[in-house]
């Protein structure tokens, strides 16, 4: 509960505790019938009286019970006023060049509990607020509206207005949303990247984004070099969202993302979660010919640890790994690929796999797949015998 912002605000009389004279935050009745906040009329009792002190009663027992109705209505009441005043700061916000401060206030609030973020959500024109905040590009007033768009973005009804307010009135969204990637902290960072997989809603919403190279090597950075496990599995969440178009795959592939998500395979104490996603993408991936082609790079050494993680991680990761490596290797019959996988003693995992009980897509799979490693190593044999 809080009190209320207008110190010379009236608070009803029967909200106000008769010894401290305030309102009251957790009111409880003695027998005598009078209502008290709870520690005022506990050190009164404490210091030794045993009367009411509204009656000057001397009290049988020192028992009080929750008066559970008034806080009821004092809570109503209390919330009326901060939702009202929440309103004027979001005016304030629409007329007011020092943004910061009531960026600050509406997170405060938001942040604290989830009735006050759908009170938010339903405030008319709120978001359209947030976004002429957002296009100042001013770094440290986009990083609060970031974080207070993501607080209520699951409010937003209307994603598609919401993407069309951020895609296409103009650039000057996305320009400041690379700028919260490049310098926000992790916390703005991870709500930036929330935000664009919120928008990222069909297929002209993911081509936009990716017209913007500087969000796409912001995300590929963070998956390249970041140690934040949740923000990294934000990024790639947001990665997988938006790209399912061909040209998306393409631009991703050329600025970097296969060598990104084959360091991040190499990594031991990669979570189970990120994991999955990076295999879940290098299964995209591996519908373009320029992504099966970064794959075979260095040896195959990305084709190599797909291999590894078969059996090794969860049912989910098994699944997109022996997607991506049928998709190589036998779709699209990159033999260099299939040499790579079998090297990485690719038939004795796909055999323990078949001895598992997966699911029947991907038993029909790793059949083409043990095929085509097992012609490699027989084709392998063949010409060491020669």
């Amino acid at each position: 509960m809080v009190k209320p912002h207008n110190l010379f605000l009236t608070i009803p009389t029967h909200f106000i505790c008769p010894i401290s004279l305030d309102l009251m935050q957790s009111p409880v009745s003695l027998i005598t019938g009078v209502t008290y906040d709870r520690s005022s009329i506990q050190r009164w009792l404490d210091s030794g009286h045993n009367t009411c002190p509204a009656t000057m009663q001397v009290l049988p027992n020192y028992g009080f019970v929750p008066n559970s109705n008034l806080k009821r209505l004092i809570q109503i009441w209390s919330d009326s006023l901060e939702f009202d005043h929440i309103l004027t700061v979001v005016d304030g916000l629409r007329t007011n060049g020092n943004a910061s401060v009531f960026l600050s206030e509406l997170l405060c609030f938001g942040s604290r509990l989830e009735k006050n973020v759908k009170f938010l959500g339903r405030i008319h024109g709120f978001v359209p607020v947030l976004l002429d905040v957002l296009r100042r590009r001013d770094v440290d007033c986009s990083e609060l509206v970031v974080r207070v768009l993501d607080l209520v973005r699951c409010e937003i009804e209307d994603r598609v207005e919401f993407m069309n307010l951020m895609l296409k009135s103009d650039r000057d969204c996305l320009k400041s949303l690379v700028l919260v990637l490049q310098r926000g902290s992790s916390e703005s960072r991870i709500g930036t990247v929330r935000l664009l997989e919120c928008i990222a809603i069909n297929a002209e919403s993911k081509n936009l984004i990716a017209e913007n190279e500087g969000i796409l090597h912001e995300l590929i950075e963070v998956i390249g070099i970041d140690e934040d496990p949740k923000l990294i599995e934000s990024v790639l969440s947001c990665l997988i969202a938006i790209s399912m178009p061909k040209r998306v795959k393409i631009k991703l592939v050329r600025l970097g993302v296969i060598r990104a998500l084959t360091r991040l395979l190499k990594h031991r104490n990669a979570s189970v979660g990120v994991t999955e996603k990076v295999l879940r993408l290098l299964a995209a991936a591996a519908a373009v010919e320029e992504g099966r082609s970064e794959m075979m790079v260095n040896g195959g050494e990305c084709v190599g640890r797909m291999v590894r993680k078969v059996m090794k991680v969860s049912s989910a990761a098994t699944e997109q790994a022996v997607t991506a490596l049928w998709c190589i290797c036998y779709l699209f019959r990159e033999e260099k690929a299939a040499v790579a996988a079998a090297e990485a003693k690719g038939v004795e995992k796909i055999l323990l796999l078949m001895q598992s009980h997966c699911p029947a897509t991907v038993r029909v799979m790793a059949k083409d797949l043990l095929k085509i490693f097992k012609g490699q190593l027989i084709y392998k044999k063949r010409e060491a015998a020669d």
